[in-house]
């Protein structure tokens, strides 16, 4: 089963309610899923193998754990310090400049 954005444009109540149904027809009906999303944190919460795409090609790829360690997923996808604490979105607004893997 493909799903692209299935988050998209839903309150946060929906949202769960969605990723919930996606986890059980993993789990239950043996599906394959491949998800498309932007919000990582919700992502890599439910997926077993995850990518990260740049421009059309896959720039990180491994266990969503792997990637949660990852810092630069930490602060790019994340939006966390080295510390774990949350970033202003003005503190990460402008990572495109350093990101370390596009260089």
């Amino acid at each position: 089963m493909l799903l692209d954005e299935p988050s998209l444009g839903l309150a946060p109540l929906l949202v769960e309610e969605i990723f919930a149904i996606i986890q059980r027809i993993n789990r239950e009906q043996r599906t394959t899923i491949l998800l498309v999303e932007q919000n990582a944190r919700l992502a890599l919460g439910v997926a077993d193998h995850a990518y990260i795409m740049e421009n059309g090609r896959i720039v990180l790829e491994g266990s969503p754990a792997t990637l949660q360690d990852n810092a630069d997923v930490r602060e790019f996808y994340l939006g966390l310090s080295d510390v774990g604490q949350r970033k202003s979105y003005r503190e990460v607004k402008h990572y495109k400049r350093r990101k370390r893997w596009l260089s």
